[in-house]
């Protein structure tokens, strides 16, 4: 069992930046697949970045790449999402699961776990 606990979120101002951070819980976290999704009001929830258990692989939408960092420190059991430049679009609930699978890929069916969401507004 992994329990996953948001934070980080908040208002910023468009072209902004915010750090999520994404605390787990058990011994197998540095073992799975990590994944940061979003949903916005009146939207279904999409898949933003995800990153395999050495950090080494990591997967973007093409809406923040190149914006949006993923990256985790397996030895703090804990996952980040460093957004830059953010957007008014960019406003969501972020969630952080994890996939005991292992492909930190865009599929939400592949992630057994997941936080309660932190929320992002970026103000225009």
């Amino acid at each position: 069992q992994v329990q996953l606990v948001e934070s980080g979120g908040g208002l910023v101002q468009a072209g902004g930046s915010l750090r999520l951070s994404c605390a787990a819980s058990g011994r197998t976290f540095s073992s799975y697949a990590m994944g940061w999704f979003r949903q916005a009001p009146g939207k279904e929830r999409e898949f933003v970045a995800g990153i395999r258990w050495s950090g080494g692989v990591t997967y973007y939408a093409d809406s923040v790449k190149g914006r949006f960092t993923i990256s985790r420190d397996n030895a703090k059991n804990t996952v980040y999402l460093q957004m830059n430049s953010l957007k008014p679009e960019d406003t969501a609930v972020y969630y952080c699961a994890a996939d005991p699978y292992g492909s930190g890929g865009p599929e939400p069916t592949r992630y057994d776990y997941w936080g309660q969401g932190t929320q992002v507004t970026v103000s225009s």
